[in-house]
């Protein structure tokens, strides 16, 4: 099976979203380390950096196995950043600015 590059541009979306908001969904590091309860915002931070280093990595492939990679500058992972950050937002949200009393 092929895919094109819809499919691929949709990958890469549902991977972000999901990779943004794994960060403030667990209390194991990295998703599949030690349980650390509560995990820091320090730890959360770090591994929002490195799933986001890791979409951009997905993406990349993903555009070489697609056909020539397009050259990225500067304002390409500002953009990606800022993007990221927001796709986060949620999870952000759902952990920190909840109602302790609201459960619904």
């Amino acid at each position: 099976m092929m895919m094109t590059q819809t499919s691929a541009v949709w990958g890469v979306l549902v991977l972000a979203i999901l990779a943004a908001n794994l960060p403030f969904l667990t209390e194991r590091v990295l998703v599949v380390g030690p349980r650390r309860a509560p995990k820091s915002m320090a730890w959360r931070l770090l591994e929002l950096l490195l799933l986001g280093v890791g979409v951009l990595g997905a993406g990349s492939m993903l555009e070489s196995a697609l056909g020539q990679r397009a050259p990225q500058e500067w304002q390409f992972f500002a953009a990606f950043g800022c993007l990221f950050l927001t796709l986060g937002f949620p999870g952000f949200v759902w952990r920190y600015l909840r109602r302790a009393g609201v459960h619904g």
